[in-house]
C-alpha cells in the first residue's frame, strides 16, 4: 500500500497528486478494476494466453517493413501478368 508523508507547509492537493501517483505506479487502480466482478477460471486462462501472443510495436513494425520491401521488388521484377 502506497504512502504519503505530508510534508511540512505542504498543500493537500500536492500530498494528494504525489499519492496518486505512487498508486498508478503501484497498479492499484488496474487491480480494483480487475477484480471489480467475478472471472471464471477459463476466462483467467484465455485471458493470460491472448495476452503472450503480443508483439512489440518496432517488431511489428519490422516485418511489415520487410514485407513491404519484398512486395515491391517482386512487382518490378516480375510485372503482373494480363
Amino acid at each position: 500500500m502506497p504512502t504519503v508523508k505530508v510534508r511540512e507547509n505542504e498543500p493537500f492537493d500536492i500530498a494528494l497528486r504525489r499519492f496518486k501517483r505512487s498508486c498508478e505506479k503501484a497498479g492499484i487502480l488496474s487491480e480494483v478494476r480487475r477484480r471489480e466482478f467475478y472471472e471464471k477460471p477459463t476466462a483467467v486462462r484465455k485471458r493470460k494466453n491472448r495476452g503472450g501472443s503480443q508483439t512489440a510495436p518496432e517488431e511489428t513494425a519490422a516485418r511489415i517493413e520487410a514485407v513491404r520491401k519484398v512486395v515491391l521488388t517482386r512487382s518490378l521484377f516480375h510485372p503482373p501478368y494480363g
